[in-house]
């Protein structure tokens, strides 16, 4: 075997390791800690993609809770915004009438410079946990303003 074919095959030996070390998580799994991927995405749910708003970077994290049959309001977020529900069932729809329908474990990229209103589907109160990242001074809502 030539010492150029040798440096070749173990290039594509260690083709994949530094392929797909760019994909894992901070932490890898192992007896004592257990990881779980929830979100890795480049766009929110209704397919546009995230861009972070200029200035200096903020990130707000905020733990809400949604009685049974009760809604937000018609709102926009204006920085991107990214959600865990812990409990309860939300529907969030857009003036268009498409629907994400969330339970708890489940994990979105919400909407960005988009009108949307989330509504509690279930018999509980819903409960989640939104990460902002947004720039200082900049509004993470804006609710819709009356015509």
């Amino acid at each position: 075997m030539t010492t150029t074919f040798r440096r070749f095959a173990f290039g594509l030996y260690l083709l994949p390791t530094v392929f797909f070390a760019t994909r894992l998580p901070a932490l890898n799994n192992s007896v004592a800690v257990k990881v779980t991927p929830m979100l890795q995405t480049t766009q929110s749910w209704n397919g546009k993609p995230l861009t972070y708003p200029p200035g200096q970077a903020e990130i707000t994290i905020l733990k809400i809770e949604i009685a049974p049959g009760a809604q937000t309001g018609w709102h926009l977020h204006g920085v991107p915004s990214f959600a865990v529900v812990t409990q309860g069932q939300l529907d969030v729809k857009l003036k268009d009438g498409r629907i994400n329908r969330l339970k708890a474990g489940d994990a979105m990229a919400e909407v960005v410079h988009t009108l949307h209103n989330g509504r509690n589907v279930g018999k509980v109160p819903v409960k989640l946990i939104v990460f902002y990242a947004g720039a200082k001074g900049k509004n993470l809502t804006v609710k819709e303003t009356s015509k």
